[in-house]
């Protein structure tokens, strides 16, 4: 029987883990921190998780969690755009300081198989198609997006650059202090599969959202915020123009991919750091998804403000044919079945602040 430590276990994305997990009839630990700032209230642990709270940048809490375990799931981590650049030591110190903590004490424990939360900003702007082909813009002005010119532009040319789907071959190039952060944990997990023969899929999420997302943490998701704000009465705030394309992918399918993901390491080749973009395959626009949301929850309709944040990338689509082709993965929640769904679907509490 398999013996799964989900770190970050506790929260969204990680809960979803552990409920297919144990579905499955497997062994689960769960190490959480509880972090206030995550959890506005305590969660409920299911009874057949062995639950340890502690902190993964300490070494006494991970090398007690890994006693006895087969494979991680690493999940824990600061996540989101940030409030501002003073979020910067709290980020490193989560992601890339937890993963090395982790890394470390697997190599001593001789755990080698691994399964990395990775995400989409690992790529800064997605992929896109100008006159002479695939071009990457360089990273979005100020000065464009007060005037309202939101898509990229060919640097040579000034043509309007076409979004296109994004692939794990791409060129990574992180614009914000997460995504940094997402990509040190990435090459942190490469150099400890090939000094250890470990195993890591890293899986590179798109836009993820389901019940139990985070209701109003400066670090939640559009389609938290978006659900937020009805659940209030209010209308969604939709920033630019609402025309920027996304991949929004059920946290159910988040979580079967996981699994797929761990069952792949227990016959992966050693020294293996293998990437996969998780996504539903169908693309969004953040507008949509605000109205489509609005519609289910016959609340008010989205309101466009033209606002900005300096961080964001405007189009990032994801090819998940690898994932499928590979691994043999395929998502199983429709856009409109998804919506539906989260339209009434409890968040967690908030946090209070």
């Amino acid at each position: 029987m398999t013996h799964l430590l989900v770190t970050g276990g506790a929260g969204f994305i990680g809960g979803a883990i552990v409920e297919q997990a144990l579905d499955r009839g497997w062994r689960v630990r769960v190490l959480d921190s509880l972090r206030s700032d995550v959890h506005g209230a305590p969660p409920t642990i299911d009874s057949r998780v062995d639950f340890i709270q502690g902190d993964v940048t300490n070494p006494d809490d991970v090398a007690a969690a890994l006693v006895g375990i087969d494979v991680v799931c690493h999940q824990a981590a600061k996540v989101g755009l940030g409030v501002d650049f003073a979020d910067a030591p709290d980020y490193v110190m989560s992601n890339e300081v937890g993963t090395a903590v982790l890394l470390a004490a697997m190599a001593v424990a001789g755990i080698d198989r691994l399964v990395l939360a990775s995400s989409m900003v690992v790529y800064g702007e997605g992929s896109y198609l100008g006159r002479h082909g695939p071009a990457r813009p360089g990273p979005r002005r100020a000065i464009d997006l007060e005037a309202g010119r939101f898509d990229p532009v060919d640097e040579i040319t000034g043509d309007r650059l076409h979004p296109a789907l994004i692939s794990e071959d791409d060129p990574l190039d992180p614009r914000n202090v997460y995504a940094s952060t997402k990509l040190g944990q990435e090459y942190l997990a490469t150099s400890w599969a090939r000094s250890t023969g470990g195993r890591v899929i890293a899986l590179r999420y798109h836009n993820v959202y389901g019940p139990g997302m985070p209701q109003n943490t400066p670090y939640a998701g559009v389609a938290s915020l978006f659900r937020s704000a009805l659940e209030r009465g209010e209308a969604p705030t939709v920033f630019e123009d609402g025309a920027q394309r996304r991949d929004f992918v059920h946290v159910r399918d988040i979580a079967s991919a996981n699994l797929t993901a761990v069952d792949f390491t227990a016959h992966a080749p050693a020294e293996l750091f293998r990437p996969f973009n998780v996504g539903s395959g169908t693309v969004h626009t953040i507008g949509e998804m605000a109205e489509a949301l609005s519609a289910a929850a016959h609340g008010p309709a989205p309101v466009v403000t033209g606002e900005y944040r300096l961080g964001d990338v405007r189009h990032i689509t994801a090819s998940s044919e690898r994932l499928r082709r590979e691994l043999k993965w395929m998502p199983a929640v429709t856009f409109e079945d998804g919506v539906r769904e989260f339209a009434s679907a409890p968040l967690r509490a908030a946090v209070q602040r």
